[in-house]
């Protein structure tokens, strides 16, 4: 197994914000690189705030040269309508990247929250004040951006395990 750095582009969709967060990792070493949140004119039709997401999420793979994506699966809530729209909204953000090559993970909030701060049921603060601690190059981070670096993170951890575990398979 090779300890070549990969960046990592964490995505916590929405439509009024989606978090976006990068960081490179290599080995056990995580380093934050960049971290911002996606806004689209809460006033634009819908298709626009989409067609919004999906190129501004492919501007900063670009830009930041992501090799891996991850994006926070959806929450359901008891408003169909609005867990529609949150589908729509994620549909785009994981369409970005992976028109632009990358691998796109998926992984669970309560997955990301136990990877980042040990508790599947943390609140945002909990998220937030964590990101802190383990990429304090990146300062204060607002909660969307915060939860996407938390899920780069997550996916920084997990994908250790997955290439370990497809390594042990292709030995025996």
């Amino acid at each position: 197994m090779t300890n070549a750095s990969t960046r990592i582009l964490g995505l916590d969709p929405g439509l009024r914000r989606t978090g976006w967060g990068v960081i490179e990792s290599e080995g056990s070493r995580l380093r934050w690189i960049a971290h911002g949140v996606v806004a689209p004119a809460d006033k634009a039709p819908f298709p626009e705030r989409l067609l919004h997401l999906l190129e501004e999420v492919g501007s900063i793979c670009a830009a930041y040269a992501c090799d891996e994506a991850a994006i926070e699966e959806v929450f359901v809530n008891m408003n169909g309508a609005s867990t529609l729209k949150l589908g729509h909204a994620r549909a785009a953000v994981m369409l970005a990247p992976a028109r632009a090559g990358l691998s796109v993970a998926e992984y669970a909030p309560s997955l990301v929250k136990k990877a980042v701060v040990g508790a599947g049921q943390a609140d945002k603060s909990q998220v937030a004040f964590m990101i802190k601690r383990l990429l304090p190059a990146a300062g204060d981070v607002k909660a969307d951006a915060a939860d996407a670096l938390a899920v780069a993170i997550t996916h920084a951890h997990h994908r250790r395990s997955l290439s370990l575990t497809a390594s042990l398979r292709g030995a025996a």
